[in-house]
């Protein structure tokens, strides 16, 4: 018959010291309670992570938190509770340049206690990123020859315009304004990728870095989510430009334009009208060029509008 260490306690079979000390042993190196970090809960959507791709993270803790950080790739952000799933969530983005690879999601977190000592939780999972199928097509594009050979007074403009860009693309504002989906900023077919290769009077440019809708000159353009106006002017490649800040470095952009029907510091709603499309600036002809900007690095518009955001 077999003994548990407790039944070989106290029984009254007579037992050796070794067998005694044993079972003591196995009494006393009892089974270590699972550990906490096993009930945090991490999900990352899309489901594939790939360079060039906004990704929405979704955190349950096992403790009260008032405030959570994350650290993704060299980028720090702040997320937002969802009370009703009782989930933190935030959006992040990978750089279009990102090897595929490992690479950690690192958490920190504010307990809600009283505790100073005990104030203080970290958790890191690591997420696979891989290599977006992204276009390998070259287009042969004619613009006029100031955008590829521009004079010395339009490579002013030109250093006017990234000046502007370094200083307002950049800014970080600390709180989200953005809620829910984003939404197609124009009700037209896309023309152009996200990424694809593109040649402009036979010279090679950088990747595409935004998603071009075939829109008519004149057609309305819609605010892709909630924000602020960050930027509403001219400049030389972009023509008219508007951006919108949805907070914590989210930006979308919107070249081209015909017309303003917004101005810089003007809150503005999702599917509100914040101009028409055009050919302005370094364009082929009539349509929209929208791009979404993450701290710094662009990420595919496409891929933002199809993730289920709360």
């Amino acid at each position: 018959m077999k003994h548990r260490p407790a039944d070989l306690l106290s029984c009254k079979i007579p037992l050796s010291p070794a067998v005694l000390s044993c079972a003591l042993s196995a009494c006393l190196v009892a089974p270590a309670p699972r550990a906490q970090a096993a009930n945090w809960s991490l999900h990352a959507q899309p489901a594939r992570l790939v360079n060039g791709s906004p990704v929405l993270f979704q955190v349950k803790s096992p403790y009260r938190l008032e405030s959570l950080r994350g650290s993704w790739i060299g980028h720090n952000f702040s997320f937002r509770f969802n009370a009703m799933s009782k989930t933190w969530y935030a959006l992040a983005g990978i750089a279009l340049e990102t090897a595929p690879g490992s690479y950690p999601l690192e958490l920190t977190g504010d307990k809600l206690s009283t505790k100073k000592t005990d104030k203080n939780v970290t958790f890191a999972r690591n997420f696979t990123v891989g290599r977006g199928e992204y276009p390998k097509i070259k287009v042969n594009l004619s613009v006029e020859s100031k955008f590829t050979e521009p004079s010395p007074e339009q490579r002013q403009q030109i250093e006017e315009g990234r000046q502007i860009k370094k200083d307002y693309l950049n800014r970080v504002t600390l709180d989200p304004q953005w809620a829910g989906q984003f939404i197609a900023p124009a009700s037209a077919e896309i023309s152009d990728v996200f990424a694809s290769q593109r040649i402009f009077n036979g010279k090679t440019s950088s990747p595409h870095l935004g998603l071009d809708f075939r829109a008519p000159s004149g057609t309305p353009v819609k605010a892709m989510n909630d924000g602020t106006v960050l930027l509403a002017r001219p400049l030389f490649f972009e023509g008219n430009f508007v951006v919108i800040d949805h907070g914590q470095g989210l930006l979308t952009l919107y070249l081209h334009l015909s017309e303003f029907k917004v101005k810089e510091g003007d809150q503005v709603k999702r599917g509100q009208v914040i101009g028409l499309s055009g050919g302005t600036g370094r364009a082929t002809g009539p349509h929209l060029h929208a791009a979404v900007r993450w701290q710094g690095m662009y990420l595919d518009p496409a891929q933002l509008i199809k993730l289920r955001l709360p």
